[in-house]
């Protein structure tokens, strides 16, 4: 079973998503989290932060420098890669 988010777009409207991954940053002390809509065919990709001591709901956060956002495309491309190599293995494993 997918993990699922519940996003409120700008709209007020309830956005249901899947959480692709969540890592932590050493770097700007904070965590973050790549989802895509659940519903969205086009396979964009979203991230924000959030604070995972956060007993409330849960808010995600805006990611606010470029240097975070280079940091969660490369974390992002690297899990990606990671995946499609596992897929790979799995095929040839069924061969």
């Amino acid at each position: 079973m997918d993990d699922l988010l519940i996003v409120t777009d700008e709209n007020g409207k309830e956005l249901e998503c899947i959480i692709i991954m969540t890592f932590e940053s050493e770097e700007f002390e904070k965590s973050y989290v790549v989802y895509q809509l659940k519903e969205d065919e086009s396979g964009e990709y979203f991230a924000a932060s959030f604070d995972p001591d956060d007993k409330e709901e849960g808010q995600l956060l805006p990611i606010e420098t470029d240097e975070e956002w280079d940091l969660v495309e490369e974390v992002l491309e690297n899990f990606l890669e990671d995946e499609e190599e596992n897929e790979e293995e799995d095929e040839e494993e069924l061969n």
